[in-house]
């Protein structure tokens, strides 16, 4: 109790009513209270821990690189191997000519990275963002929150950046709105914070058509979409759609905070004239989170992690889809909306999983739907275990 109170007169907060649950510690799909009391995370920190917590691998990377140096000098001045050989697998892994990645420190920054890089690059103005997007709360990424939903967060904020724009994700016929006024156009491939709301993939595909056209950069946002989320490494991937640059961050970090903004060289090169320093970053890329990083990656790659994902989303969705409270289930891969049709029902339900030892939240645009993103590491058997836990607390609905 006394660490909860310095938690509340001491730590910033971000809303009247934080949960309270003090964590002491994690391992893989759980986490565990002082007393005792295990949770299943289903929120793995929004998309972060991927690889599960208490990972051996990225815990001894960090260990090592910590042992070897951390901070030396701001982003883009040092050679530091975990950034080289990271950025280099990434770069391996990307689709078309994304080759080069541009290292910061959240997924806020990212997005920030890439809207500059956009005007610098085109010599345009205009950006262009989607209807109930999420991007981040920094002031650039707070302004392509896409209207009406995003409005409550935007309201007490403005002005925000001028010269944007908000259309209709998987509108056909908003896409008219992409001009040779637009320097970029920033879409998540999956909507997160709506809902989990998927893409038309011959949307996605007029999209990049459009944005060809018209010669604006198309971006992506796979802050929470990447590293083996939707069942694929990348959801550009999934749906064989590649962008102009790709924002990345989350579990881009292996549990620590990185993040990221992959180009072609050529696009990024923008930054280093005219002027120089287009975006400099101190934290960007630091040496831990990169070797974090890169251990996670490895880890997905060498033990199949990714290739498993849909066969364990189909069997949440199976454990589940019939329950007569459950009015629809919005999935790519282990990225999940368990749609109840009330926020009535939704809050009911909150209490009653943290109750019964389940993490999970709604979204920021959608309070009628629970979040079930847990470690992409989950068992058949907790599925299976979690599921049940689920469906008790639906009963009691």
């Amino acid at each position: 109790m006394i660490l909860r109170k310095q938690f509340l007169q001491h730590v910033g907060q971000t809303s009247p009513s934080p949960m309270l649950i003090e964590v002491a510690r994690a391992e893989g799909s759980f986490f565990y209270t002082p007393e005792g009391k295990r949770y299943f995370d289903l929120v793995a920190g929004v998309s972060v821990s991927n690889v599960g917590h208490g990972n051996s691998e990225v815990i001894a990377a960090v260990q090592k690189q910590a042992a070897d140096y951390m901070h030396i000098m701001v982003y883009g001045e040092m050679v530091e191997r975990p950034q080289v050989e990271y950025a280099r697998r990434i770069a391996e892994l990307l689709p078309g000519a994304l080759d080069c990645v541009y290292f910061v420190s959240s997924g806020a920054e990212a997005v920030e990275v890439a809207l500059k890089l956009a005007k610098r690059y085109t010599g345009r103005t205009e950006l262009i963002s989607m209807r109930r997007a999420y991007h981040g709360s920094t002031h650039g990424a707070m302004s392509m929150m896409g209207a009406p939903e995003g409005e409550e967060w935007k309201a007490a904020f403005r002005p925000l950046l001028p010269d944007t724009r908000a259309i209709e994700f998987n509108s056909f016929d908003d896409l008219r709105y992409i001009t040779e006024r637009t320097a970029g156009v920033l879409c998540e491939v999956v909507q997160g914070e709506a809902g989990i709301r998927l893409p038309n993939p011959e949307w996605l595909h007029a999209l990049r058509e459009r944005c060809s056209e018209v010669g604006a950069l198309l971006i992506f946002d796979e802050i929470q979409t990447g590293m083996g989320r939707t069942g694929e490494m990348f959801a550009s991937t999934k749906y064989g759609v590649t962008p102009d640059v790709v924002c990345l961050a989350k579990a881009f970090g292996g549990g620590m905070p990185l993040g990221g903004v992959a180009a072609n060289s050529k696009i990024l090169d923008s930054f280093t004239n005219n002027p120089c320093l287009g975006h400099i970053t101190t934290f960007g890329g630091h040496p831990v989170c990169c070797a974090a990083g890169l251990a996670a990656l490895n880890y997905l790659i060498n033990n199949n992690i990714v290739e498993q994902v849909e066969a364990k989303g189909e069997l949440f969705e199976r454990l589940l889809a019939d329950h007569p409270h459950v009015k629809e289930i919005r999935r790519s891969g282990l990225l999940m909306a368990v749609e109840l049709g009330s926020s009535e029902r939704l809050y009911a339900m909150m209490d009653m999983f943290k109750e019964a030892g389940i993490m999970s939240d709604w979204f920021l645009y959608c309070d009628t739907a629970f979040r079930i993103s847990p470690p992409l590491t989950i068992s058949e058997g907790e599925i299976e275990e979690c599921c049940t836990i689920i469906r008790r607390a639906l009963d009691r609905l």
